[in-house]
């Protein structure tokens, strides 16, 4: 009986064994057959191409490396809808393009106006600067115009002046008027050649910048004068002493400058514009100007000039403006605030300027597709006003760019690339998680399956 009683025990752990045995066996081939579809599928999926981790508009059709060493990140066919940056643009889904604040705007042709501002100085106009320089030598008795500043007219005395020559002039013209008298019943020859002598002598006189009240004098009384008041004959109506080299008891030569008058009714300012914008600037164009001494008040210029050459330390080339002073409240050398308002030739494809990301080497703006969808597209940029900017290739009329959150979504694109590199660098891990992971979905709870032949492994060494 006891025998037998071993015998029926011992058929009894054989069977258990057994099936134990075939549920491991059943369990294990399942889970193998079902990583075997799992690989199957990942073979079978279809690689596109190769983009560039870091987001840029960059593709590959083989596996490369960008110039950091990363890894070209392949997309799959039926990925480019998931959010990942691709060579046919960016897709980002509708609540976070609302969260981003995203705001397009339609590239269009337009009149670029700009309003070119630069920083100048008053100056004087010097088509209004008059020398007073005598055309003899002299000597100065008396100054009646004493010190620089001083307001003159035209006309006014300026000095006494006394001239060896002038008496000189005086004398011979005394001598021809009377020889003239005396000749008056000589033959026509005679008369004329004294007449002539005459008017020579009163020509010099008047050569020389003497006044006609001066000289209608000499010729009524026709006395000499030892010295003779030297008038602003050539100044204009009203101007003032810009600078003043006479001193009373001075000796001069011809052609000394012993004042230099200045009418300040109309001034010049002098602007410092940035070479980029000098192509803007036209002559006949009008500008305003502030001066700080005056603020709120702004005054009425015209570009009359653009001067041909460009200051190397400050990049600038200096434009010169026209403006009245009829007040006398410019002075020279005041700091000026120059607006110089610029209209565009023609009409010209532009997109503002907020749409363009400028890394410095290239610009890029971002194109909507769709809703939620946006192209980066490299352009090439012209001429700029203050909120537009012109677009020479790279966008269409019509077409939509993101003006507001552009940088958002140009981080949001490389933080994508970016982990989508730093997957397809550990790619051999994932492929291990999910050929592992369909067998933990079987029913019959495989990881517990999987634990028992470790187990029984263990236990049979």
């Amino acid at each position: 009986m006891k025998n037998i009683a071993v015998m029926v025990i011992g058929a009894l752990i054989l069977a258990a064994v057994a099936g134990t045995g075939g549920y491991w066996w059943a369990n294990h081939r399942a889970a193998a057959q079902g990583t075997a579809t799992t690989v199957q599928k990942e073979s079978a999926r279809k690689i596109l191409y190769y983009r560039n981790a870091m987001g840029l508009p960059d593709t590959s059709l083989v596996p490369k490396k960008d110039a950091m060493g990363m890894d070209y990140v392949s997309v799959y066919e039926g990925e480019d809808d998931t959010g990942s940056a691709t060579s046919t643009g960016l897709s980002i889904s509708i609540d976070k393009v609302q969260k981003l604040g995203v705001k397009t705007e339609q590239a269009e042709f337009r009149s670029l106006d700009k309003v070119v501002r630069a920083v100048g100085r008053v100056e004087v106009n010097e088509r209004q600067i008059h020398n007073i320089a005598p055309k003899f030598e002299g000597w100065i008795e008396k100054l009646h115009v004493k010190t620089t500043g001083e307001p003159v007219k035209k006309g006014q005395a300026l000095f006494d002046v006394y001239s060896p020559e002038l008496v000189s002039a005086q004398r011979e013209y005394a001598v021809a008027t009377q020889g003239v008298a005396a000749l008056k019943d000589a033959d026509g020859n005679t008369r004329e050649s004294m007449q002539q002598l005459a008017e020579a002598s009163l020509q010099r006189l008047k050569n020389w910048d003497i006044s006609e009240q001066q000289v209608q004098d000499l010729v009524k009384s026709g006395k000499i004068k030892r010295s003779l008041t030297f008038t602003a004959f050539h100044t204009p109506e009203n101007g003032i002493v810009l600078e003043k080299k006479a001193f009373e008891g001075m000796r001069f030569m011809p052609g000394e400058i012993l004042y230099q008058i200045v009418d300040l009714s109309s001034v010049w300012i002098v602007a410092d514009v940035f070479e980029q914008d000098i192509a803007l600037v036209r002559s006949g164009a009008r500008a305003k100007v502030k001066i700080n001494a005056y603020p709120g008040k702004l005054f009425d210029a015209v570009i009359t000039y653009v001067y041909p050459t460009l200051n190397p330390a400050t990049r600038t080339v200096a434009v010169r403006l026209e403006m009245a002073n009829p007040q006398g409240l410019l002075k020279p050398a005041m700091f000026a605030q120059v607006e110089m308002a610029m209209v565009g030739k023609s009409k010209v494809l532009t997109v503002p300027v907020s749409a363009v990301i400028d890394s410095g080497t290239r610009s890029i703006v971002l194109v909507q597709l769709a809703q939620g969808r946006f192209e980066p597209r490299e352009v090439k940029l012209g001429s700029r006003s203050d909120d537009y900017v012109e677009v020479l290739n790279g966008v269409a009329d019509g077409e939509r760019v993101v003006t507001a959150a552009n940088f958002l979504i140009d981080a949001e694109s490389n933080l994508k690339a970016a982990l989508g590199g730093l997957g397809h660098a550990h790619g051999g891990t994932q492929e291990a998680q999910g050929a592992a992971q369909p067998a933990a979905e079987h029913p019959g709870h495989g990881a517990e399956v999987q634990a028992k032949p470790a187990a029984s492994g263990r236990e049979g060494r």
